[in-house]
């Protein structure tokens, strides 16, 4: 059985931290077997807790990653490799090291661990502290970006190799990458696709930190968009630190107003998604107790552990693929065909769409984008060429 996976992301600062701790310490008050873990560099999860990584507390669990020594063990033929072209090339060892650390090497890596305790069958519940939007987005966009251009260039890639070996030798004077390499990079590329499963399965949501503020609403509406356009079903919003109404001054009063707006606002431009609230604590909530005391008020009643309500964005049936896109706007959203893919852009982000084999034969007939989702309809006949 799958565990139960909870990503949280949003802005930089509006407190995703605080609310991925809190989940994960409430969930295992509640005897839930808890991993929690960061795909954020800032490694802020420790502090938030007030702990060191390990078993902080029965049943709950804090991993940080360790990046060299995973990264030596998902691609390390290719590093090797890498290395030793470049020491050829003249550069010493430790240039060579530097230059073959993959840029956002430990973002990468954290999923991939996440993957591997995943398959462990030893937690109920995994929480994961994302990067900040922009980040995360890049970062689960990786897999499926991967996928495509390894699907189309690694045949080729092999056979290319085995031609031009003796060449790349004899003229440039550096070793061609054999077998062991291309496993490697096949490995790493099985292996982030197996992490796409995961997070885009029945078991897996995200969801959405904000504070009620204007520019930090705008973004999370254009990241429930993007997460949609990628596959990955948001289940909830939490609003972090807002006001309580009651007995409050002049300048409070006019925030509590303010705030009021905009999560009225928040409601209606997530519906029917739940908004969750966190009210402005006095002091930052720090360690177990504060954190479970939070977890708690944010959830109240419901059942922050169970199966994600939503529908999958990506739906399919006989004639007709619907792609939820809540929150897009027709000048935003772009369609178009290339034999067998459909290309979708929904503002800054696209993806590139592999056709199930009954819809790559048949000619679109419409597409629409109406409340929230973009249906493409296909009818009978086969696709004669690009659209």
């Amino acid at each position: 059985m799958s565990p139960r996976v909870l990503l949280f992301t949003g802005k930089g600062g509006v407190g995703k931290t605080t609310a991925a701790a809190a989940t994960a310490t409430l969930a295992a008050e509640r005897g839930l077997k808890t991993l929690i873990v960061s795909t954020d560099t800032a490694h802020s999860l420790a502090d938030a807790l007030a702990v060191e990584p390990g078993e902080i507390a029965p049943g709950l669990h804090l991993h940080q990653v360790d990046t060299q020594k995973t990264l030596e063990r998902h691609w390390g033929d290719l590093q090797h490799y890498a290395r030793g072209v470049l020491t050829e090339l003249g550069l010493d060892e430790i240039t060579s090291e530097e230059i073959t650390v993959l840029p956002g090497a430990e973002e990468v890596i954290a999923l991939l661990e996440l993957r591997e305790h995943a398959r462990q069958g030893a937690w109920d519940v995994i929480v994961i502290d994302c990067a900040p939007t922009a980040e995360t987005l890049r970062l689960l966009a990786l897999p499926e970006a991967l996928d495509w251009h390894v699907t189309r260039l690694m045949p080729v890639g092999r056979k290319l190799v085995k031609v031009v070996a003796p060449f790349v030798r004899s003229v440039a004077r550096v070793s061609a990458p054999g077998d062991d390499v291309m496993n490697a990079a096949e490995r790493f590329h099985r292996g982030l696709m197996e992490v796409r499963e995961l997070l885009t399965g029945d078991s897996a949501s995200v969801r959405l930190v904000l504070t009620p503020e204007a520019v930090v609403l705008a973004e999370a509406r254009r990241t429930l968009t993007s997460l949609n356009l990628y596959g990955y079903r948001v289940d909830a919003v939490i609003a972090n630190r807002v006001f309580p109404a009651g007995g409050a001054d002049e300048w409070r009063a006019n925030w509590v107003s303010a705030q009021a707006r905009l999560l009225a606002e928040a409601e209606e431009s997530f519906a029917p998604l739940p908004v969750h609230t966190v009210p402005y604590l006095p002091a930052e909530p720090v360690g177990r107790r504060a954190l479970a005391e939070v977890g708690a008020s944010v959830y109240g009643d419901t059942d922050p552990f169970a199966a994600p309500a939503v529908e999958p964005p990506l739906r399919l049936s006989a004639d007709e693929l619907t792609l939820a896109l809540p929150g897009a706007d027709h000048d935003d959203v772009d369609l178009a065909r290339k034999g067998d893919e459909l290309i979708i852009t929904a503002g800054p982000y696209r993806r590139i769409l592999a056709l199930p084999a009954a819809l790559a034969r048949r000619k679109i007939s419409s597409a629409v984008l109406r409340d929230g989702a973009l249906r493409i309809r296909f009818s009978v006949g086969s696709e004669s060429g690009s659209e």
